[in-house]
């Protein structure tokens, strides 16, 4: 089934014609920075690089690269590259490992985030009028005001609620017949351990658009068949202007479309920094085109991904598509001489029958050695033995850990956090 276009002469645009707005932008925007900022001067001045000499998309990789690092250094607001009186909004990351990332936004870049967010709206299908229940945060953090400037270039019915009060949440839904639920990834799972508790079912709900978090396909399955919705995997971050500006997966599901005539993706070797064939997975890097008063030019994001093709896709469009995020470059652990994602321990969690979605994983110190356990909630058929198997196949090796009853394990509102680290003394933080 293909769904609408918010923009289809754009969205399904040749890859010659795609190439020559990148290459076209790429050099203006190169400008831009250079000519009103100068920590983006002195960078590009350090890195021998003449914005005027560049010939085109095949100069990219001459130029330096950027990371959340420069966005600290400069808080709050040293690395905008327009007047203060131009900017009309701004917002920014928790800060929760350090200080915040700022992103300020002038007219045109609000323009710019709602279509790109448009483009996501339709892409899942959504048609004027349909009603549309938006979780995450109105506030600093970007999710809530980034669906929210979409929904109002689609025409859609918004029910701007924010976070929290799932059962407040669920009324509302069945109240309004909301047709579509947007949030973090976790929230959707909070939504059916809420829904079964009050023995409710929600008949309008079609599709859920979500993001924010690391999204491996058995938990999308695990949604859409709870919620019995439609699933998309969303992506932006603070740094590309907010949710939805880099895209989303379309009705193939078979990756995440890049809106490639506002951003040029590049996936880079996490260690060396150049640029590694489609194909191959790295370090997502990213050069905003069309954003005004912070353009990021090759902002590595930590994120690890692949190109997986940037051939037509069968929902017609012709952008490129990425892999979802299978981790982040921060976040390998390494247990017992093995290197592993948080994603690869909620692939073998969510494979086993009566496995609930809630899980913790806690690195400890016990005499010098790193150990991990692994807690997990589940039906009282799953035994604790079904679950080392599962991990230790996974993993290579058997992680402790204790299988706990549905519900048994704290819950967040908000982002689920699934990674803790426990302390010589016993403290968990």
């Amino acid at each position: 089934m293909t769904y609408g276009f918010h923009n289809q002469r754009m969205e399904t645009a040749s890859v010659d014609e795609l190439r020559s707005i990148q290459t076209s932008r790429l050099s203006q925007i190169v400008r831009h920075v250079y000519q009103n900022n100068d920590i983006f001067r002195a960078k590009f001045d350090e890195a021998g690089v003449d914005p005027c000499s560049l010939r085109g998309f095949e100069d990219l990789a001459r130029l330096p690269t950027m990371s959340k690092q420069d966005f600290r250094a400069g808080y709050p607001l040293a690395m905008c590259c327009v007047d203060r009186r131009k900017i009309v909004e701004m917002h920014m990351s928790s800060g929760s490992t350090g200080t915040p990332v700022v992103m300020p936004y002038t007219r045109g870049d609000i323009d710019q985030w709602g279509e790109c967010m448009a483009r996501c709206w339709r892409m899942a299908g959504t048609q004027p009028g349909d009603v549309v229940q938006i979780t995450p945060s109105f506030g600093l953090f970007n999710g809530g005001f980034g669906f929210y400037h979409g929904a109002q270039k689609v025409g859609l019915f918004v029910v701007p609620t924010g976070a929290g009060n799932t059962p407040r949440q669920i009324r509302m839904m069945k109240d309004f017949g909301t047709r579509v639920l947007t949030g973090v990834v976790s929230y959707g799972i909070r939504v059916m351990e809420v829904l079964q508790e009050m023995k409710e079912s929600l008949p309008e709900l079609k599709i859920g658009i979500f993001g924010a978090e690391v999204f491996s396909d058995s938990l999308k399955k695990k949604i859409s068949s709870g919620l019995g919705i439609e699933v998309f995997d969303i992506y932006g971050m603070t740094e590309t202007g907010g949710v939805g500006t880099l895209g989303q997966d379309c009705c193939a599901h078979d990756g995440i479309h890049v809106w490639e005539d506002h951003y040029i993706v590049e996936v880079l070797d996490c260690v060396t920094g150049t640029p590694l064939p489609d194909g191959h997975v790295g370090e997502l890097t990213i050069t905003a085109l069309t954003r005004e008063a912070l353009p990021v030019i090759r902002f590595r994001t930590g994120d690890l991904t692949k190109v997986l093709t940037r051939e037509k896709c069968a929902c017609g469009r012709t952008h490129a598509r990425l892999a979802p995020i299978t981790g982040r470059t921060d976040d390998m652990l390494i247990v017992k001489g093995v290197n592993f994602f948080p994603r690869q321990v909620e692939q073998a969690l969510m494979a086993i029958p009566g496995v609930g979605s809630n899980y913790q994983i806690i690195i400890e110190e016990i005499d010098g050695v790193m150990d991990v356990r692994i807690n997990v909630e589940a039906e009282p058929s799953v035994t604790g033995y079904v679950v080392e198997k599962a991990l230790k196949e996974a993993l290579g090796f058997s992680p402790k850990g204790d299988v706990f009853p549905l519900g048994g394990l704290p819950r967040q509102e908000g982002k689920a956090r699934r990674v803790f680290h426990k302390d010589a003394d016993g403290n968990v933080r």
